[in-house]
Protein backbone atom coordinates (compact mmCIF):
# COMPACT_ATOMS: atom_id res chain seq x y z
CA UNK A 1 0.00 0.00 0.00
CA UNK A 2 1.52 3.54 -1.01
CA UNK A 3 1.66 6.22 1.85
CA UNK A 4 3.27 9.75 2.23
CA UNK A 5 6.35 8.26 2.71
CA UNK A 6 7.06 6.77 -0.67
CA UNK A 7 7.30 10.07 -2.57
CA UNK A 8 9.92 11.96 -3.50
CA UNK A 9 9.92 15.52 -5.17
CA UNK A 10 12.19 17.98 -6.28
CA UNK A 11 12.45 21.69 -4.27
CA UNK A 12 12.64 25.00 -5.77
CA UNK A 13 16.46 24.55 -6.05
CA UNK A 14 16.10 20.98 -7.65
CA UNK A 15 16.94 18.93 -4.49
CA UNK A 16 15.74 15.30 -4.09
CA UNK A 17 13.01 15.87 -0.89
CA UNK A 18 12.51 12.01 0.36
CA UNK A 19 9.21 12.14 2.49
CA UNK A 20 10.27 9.34 4.26
CA UNK A 21 12.34 11.61 6.43
CA UNK A 22 9.05 13.27 7.56
CA UNK A 23 7.67 9.73 9.51
CA UNK A 24 6.33 10.92 12.51
CA UNK A 25 5.41 14.32 11.44
CA UNK A 26 2.36 16.19 9.95
CA UNK A 27 2.19 17.30 7.08
CA UNK A 28 0.62 20.50 6.05
CA UNK A 29 0.88 20.32 1.96
CA UNK A 30 -0.60 22.98 -0.25
CA UNK A 31 -0.37 24.13 -3.71
CA UNK A 32 0.56 27.93 -4.25
CA UNK A 33 0.58 30.63 -6.48
CA UNK A 34 2.16 33.80 -6.49
CA UNK A 35 -0.60 36.08 -8.42
CA UNK A 36 -3.84 34.72 -6.98
CA UNK A 37 -5.86 36.21 -4.98
CA UNK A 38 -5.17 33.47 -2.41
CA UNK A 39 -1.51 34.48 -2.34
CA UNK A 40 -1.75 36.37 1.17
CA UNK A 41 -2.12 33.10 2.76
CA UNK A 42 1.55 32.63 2.47
CA UNK A 43 1.57 35.25 5.52
CA UNK A 44 -0.87 32.82 7.68
CA UNK A 45 1.06 29.55 6.51
CA UNK A 46 4.08 31.11 7.96
CA UNK A 47 2.53 31.77 10.72
CA UNK A 48 1.18 28.11 11.32
CA UNK A 49 4.75 27.07 9.93
CA UNK A 50 6.70 29.10 13.31
CA UNK A 51 3.93 27.86 15.78
CA UNK A 52 4.32 24.32 14.83
CA UNK A 53 7.73 23.05 13.85
CA UNK A 54 9.03 23.23 17.13
CA UNK A 55 6.13 20.39 18.06
CA UNK A 56 5.92 18.19 14.29
CA UNK A 57 4.55 20.52 11.55
CA UNK A 58 6.10 20.26 8.38
CA UNK A 59 4.91 22.82 5.71
CA UNK A 60 5.43 22.26 2.34
CA UNK A 61 3.94 24.09 -0.87
CA UNK A 62 3.86 23.06 -4.22
CA UNK A 63 4.50 26.09 -6.75
CA UNK A 64 1.49 25.39 -9.66
CA UNK A 65 0.40 27.62 -12.45
CA UNK A 66 -2.08 25.56 -14.07
CA UNK A 67 -5.00 27.96 -12.59
CA UNK A 68 -5.40 30.90 -14.47
CA UNK A 69 -1.18 31.55 -15.13
CA UNK A 70 -1.02 32.82 -11.50
CA UNK A 71 2.57 31.89 -10.49
CA UNK A 72 4.55 32.14 -14.22
CA UNK A 73 7.84 32.35 -12.40
CA UNK A 74 10.83 30.41 -12.53
CA UNK A 75 11.40 28.31 -9.37
CA UNK A 76 14.00 30.93 -8.09
CA UNK A 77 11.32 33.64 -8.47
CA UNK A 78 9.13 31.89 -6.71
CA UNK A 79 10.81 30.98 -3.95
CA UNK A 80 12.29 34.39 -3.77
CA UNK A 81 8.85 35.78 -3.92
CA UNK A 82 7.65 34.25 -1.19
CA UNK A 83 10.66 34.58 1.30
CA UNK A 84 10.71 38.65 0.01
CA UNK A 85 6.72 39.32 0.44
CA UNK A 86 5.93 36.85 3.24
CA UNK A 87 9.05 35.89 4.99
CA UNK A 88 8.32 32.02 4.27
CA UNK A 89 10.86 29.61 5.54
CA UNK A 90 8.79 26.57 5.09
CA UNK A 91 9.89 24.99 2.13
CA UNK A 92 8.64 25.78 -1.77
CA UNK A 93 8.53 23.09 -3.86
CA UNK A 94 9.80 22.69 -8.03
CA UNK A 95 6.73 24.32 -9.56
CA UNK A 96 4.61 21.60 -10.47
CA UNK A 97 0.53 20.32 -12.01
CA UNK A 98 -1.47 19.25 -9.43
CA UNK A 99 -4.49 18.22 -12.30
CA UNK A 100 -4.37 16.56 -15.53
CA UNK A 101 -2.07 13.48 -17.00
CA UNK A 102 0.88 15.29 -15.89
CA UNK A 103 -0.22 15.91 -11.96
CA UNK A 104 2.79 14.89 -10.13
CA UNK A 105 2.39 11.68 -8.24
CA UNK A 106 1.92 13.54 -4.58
CA UNK A 107 -1.30 15.18 -5.83
CA UNK A 108 -2.31 11.66 -7.34
CA UNK A 109 -1.81 10.50 -4.22
CA UNK A 110 -3.08 13.11 -1.91
CA UNK A 111 -6.27 13.27 -4.65
CA UNK A 112 -6.98 9.77 -4.49
CA UNK A 113 -7.35 10.03 -0.99
CA UNK A 114 -10.05 12.83 -0.14
CA UNK A 115 -11.99 14.87 -2.35
CA UNK A 116 -12.97 18.01 -2.52
CA UNK A 117 -15.84 20.46 -4.19
CA UNK A 118 -14.82 18.46 -7.75
CA UNK A 119 -14.18 14.88 -6.85
CA UNK A 120 -10.61 14.41 -7.08
CA UNK A 121 -9.55 17.17 -8.86
CA UNK A 122 -8.02 20.18 -7.02
CA UNK A 123 -10.47 23.16 -7.51
CA UNK A 124 -7.90 26.13 -7.55
CA UNK A 125 -4.50 27.61 -5.72
CA UNK A 126 -4.35 26.71 -2.17
CA UNK A 127 -6.02 23.62 -1.85
CA UNK A 128 -4.56 22.40 1.43
CA UNK A 129 -3.75 18.60 3.01
CA UNK A 130 -3.29 17.76 6.26
CA UNK A 131 -1.30 14.51 6.87
CA UNK A 132 -1.28 12.53 10.29
CA UNK A 133 2.19 11.36 11.92
CA UNK A 134 1.69 8.09 10.89
CA UNK A 135 0.93 9.18 7.01
CA UNK A 136 -3.14 9.43 7.07
CA UNK A 137 -4.40 11.72 4.77
CA UNK A 138 -6.91 13.28 7.49
CA UNK A 139 -8.19 16.56 5.56
CA UNK A 140 -8.17 18.91 2.37
CA UNK A 141 -9.17 22.36 2.91
CA UNK A 142 -10.30 24.47 -0.16
CA UNK A 143 -8.70 27.31 -1.50
CA UNK A 144 -11.19 29.40 0.52
CA UNK A 145 -10.39 28.18 3.87
CA UNK A 146 -7.87 30.73 5.85
CA UNK A 147 -4.70 28.77 7.12
CA UNK A 148 -6.33 30.19 11.16
CA UNK A 149 -8.86 28.13 10.56
CA UNK A 150 -6.51 24.73 10.91
CA UNK A 151 -5.45 25.77 14.03
CA UNK A 152 -7.57 23.02 15.99
CA UNK A 153 -6.96 20.20 13.50
CA UNK A 154 -3.50 20.84 13.33
CA UNK A 155 -3.46 21.25 17.39
CA UNK A 156 -5.47 17.94 17.93
CA UNK A 157 -3.00 16.04 15.71
CA UNK A 158 -0.08 17.25 17.58
CA UNK A 159 -1.36 16.35 20.73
Amino acid sequence: METIYDFKALTSRGQELDFAQFKGKVLLIVNTASKCGFTPQFKGLEELNQKYKDRGLVTIGFPCNQFNHQDPGTDSEIEGFCQLNYGVTFQIMKKIDVNGDDAHPIFKFLKSKTKGLLGSAIKWNFTKFLISRDGEVIKRYAPITAPEKIVKDIDKMLG
